[in-house]
């Protein structure tokens, strides 16, 4: 898992291990910490982080086992090296208990390296013990993926945990049978007849298969789930009223896309099955993508509702490695059959409503290369935000892996003319100006505006500043326009061109808008000449 690679990452951000030791993890019940969420995120403040939540209802209460994100703030990659349990009375409750860093894989397996704290699933089985499935990297291994999926048992969701099987992982590129996939990501389901069944994998690749009661011997051999639209990681699944369901993080992209417009984002989808292990029907998408690059998500019933754990990236300096699990209620259509689930409307926090002189908030948007690659967002250039270690979806760019244009422009329209003295754009390179490979900030860029009949540059009141890390910005006399679009000459070494990214576009007006609470769209069929 190198951490400048996003595909093994977002499959990583899938795991959760265990530590094995032959003696438990703790002795002492663990101690915990009273918190109280102000919106959706458990934790909202930025003091603390969490990813790939597992639900579990014992009774009345409502636990959320989940990995700790502690990358810092400027990180390309994770780093979770401990599981951290939050329990609450009610799910719509705003305050909860966490246990802060009660689990470690190496340990809980004593056959585990000490590697990450990735996706896991606590169930509780029909003997009313809590069983910990976990991806753990072995430390030796004859396969060439040493990741293996471990099991552990206590008496309490919050433990001690025992591994179940120190012999090593229950599943693995070598057990039960060989195969060469990415064995991470466990979910598991205990039938209503006692049958114990686990699904796991990641890249597109998912398997299933039954356990025997003892709930660690695989048994038979694991069937591929090929059904599943978009399926990328983090399988989920549960039965309701007789029909079993599989959600999972779904990476299908492409400007019409159902799931998501930039592949470097998730949506959650699913399908359903009469019998637990298949075949499987794809029913949609229900949960669109989050301000995190990866999705992940657990779905159980609590007394007569449903709920879903996910996480996002709302907290405070909140990334894609610093995420923050999040709880809304989930709500059916029983009027189809199968039942349907119903899109989840996510509880984002409320949109800073401070006046603001940046209007570009209020503008559609389009590009000289629309259709987009799929590994950017048009809506990027106004989200507020320029993280220090973007991925590709944080930008608008035109990088497809190989780079032949000249020139580009980006373009913002409004539904009325509004007038408008400065804009400021932050561009983004991986290569150094002046190069013609990769991305570079451009050569130079100039601002136009439309007059109802032609482009016309603006009378710049200052130089304009081409840089990187920081706004490159412009003021001019004022103009009054209903389009505005920045054109951008590429950087290049004389031979070839460098592509352009650009993180963040803002325009300023004299007079002040009031952010709205929902953006306009992308392209809006934009009347001015491109």
């Amino acid at each position: 898992m190198s951490p400048s690679n996003y595909a093994v990452l977002t499959a990583c951000l899938a795991l959760c291990t265990g530590n094995v030791n032959a003696q438990p993890a703790s002795l002492n019940p663990p101690a915990s910490i009273a918190i109280h969420r102000d919106y959706n995120t458990l934790i909202s403040d930025g003091s603390r982080y969490s990813a790939d939540p597992a639900p579990l209802v014992v009774g009345d209460t409502f636990y959320i086992l989940s990995g700790r994100d502690e990358a810092p703030v400027d990180a390309g990659g994770f780093k979770m090296l401990n599981w951290q349990i939050f329990e609450a009375s009610n799910p719509a409750s705003k305050d909860w208990k966490l246990y802060p860093d009660i689990l470690r894989p190496e340990k809980v397996f004593a056959w585990a390296q000490e590697d990450g704290a990735w996706a896991s699933q606590i169930i509780q089985g029909r003997d009313k013990r809590f069983y910990l499935y976990a991806p753990v990297r072995a430390k030796s291994c004859d396969s060439d993926d040493c990741f293996g999926i471990g099991v552990a048992v206590a008496d309490s969701p919050l433990g001690p945990y025992t591994d179940l099987h120190p012999e090593g992982p229950i599943l693995s590129q070598s057990t039960p049978v060989r195969n060469t996939i990415h064995n991470i990501d466990p979910t598991v389901l205990i039938d209503d007849d006692g049958r114990v069944y686990i699904y796991w994998g990641t890249f597109g690749q998912l398997k299933g298969i039954e356990l025997e009661a003892d709930m660690k011997t695989p048994k038979g051999t694991p069937i591929d789930v090929t059904t599943l639209t978009g399926f990328f990681e983090a399988p989920w699944i549960f039965k309701r009223n007789g029909i079993y369901y599989m959600a999972y993080a779904a990476n299908n992209a492409s400007p019409t896309s159902s799931c998501t417009e930039a592949v470097y984002h998730a949506c959650q989808a699913y399908g359903t099955a009469t019998s637990p292990l298949g075949p499987w029907t794809y029913r949609g998408v229900f949960l669109d993508p989050v301000t995190s690059a990866t999705s992940h998500a657990g779905i159980v019933p609590y007394n007569d509702k449903w709920y879903i754990a996910y996480h996002n990236g709302d907290a405070k300096d909140g990334s894609h490695f610093r995420r923050s699990v999040a709880v809304d209620e989930l709500f059916w259509d029983d009027t189809v059959s199968p039942p349907a689930i119903k899109k989840v409307v996510q509880t984002r926090p409320p949109v800073d409503s401070t006046p603001t002189n940046n209007v570009a908030l209020t503008a559609r948007i389009t590009a000289f290369n629309t259709p987009l690659p799929v590994q950017y967002r048009l809506r990027a250039l106004t989200d507020g935000k320029v993280p220090p270690a973007p991925l590709p979806p944080d930008m608008w760019g035109n990088w497809t892996g190989r780079n032949d244009a000249p020139k580009g422009w980006i373009q913002y329209q409004w539904d009325k003319a509004v007038t408008i003295d400065g804009t400021s754009l932050y561009f983004w390179g991986d290569q150094p100006a002046g190069a013609g490979v990769g991305v570079a900030i451009p050569k130079a860029w100039r601002i136009e505006y439309w007059d109802e009949r032609e482009w016309q540059a603006v009378s710049p009141t200052q130089p304009y500043t081409t840089q990187s890390g920081d706004y490159s910005k412009v003021a001019f006399k004022p103009v009054t326009t209903r389009c505005l679009r920045a054109v951008l000459d590429a950087s290049t070494d004389g031979k070839t061109y460098a592509a352009f990214g650009v993180l963040e576009w803002q325009v300023s007006s004299r007079s002040k808008i009031i952010p709205p609470q929902s953006k306009p769209p992308i392209d809006g069929a934009p009347d001015c000449a491109k």
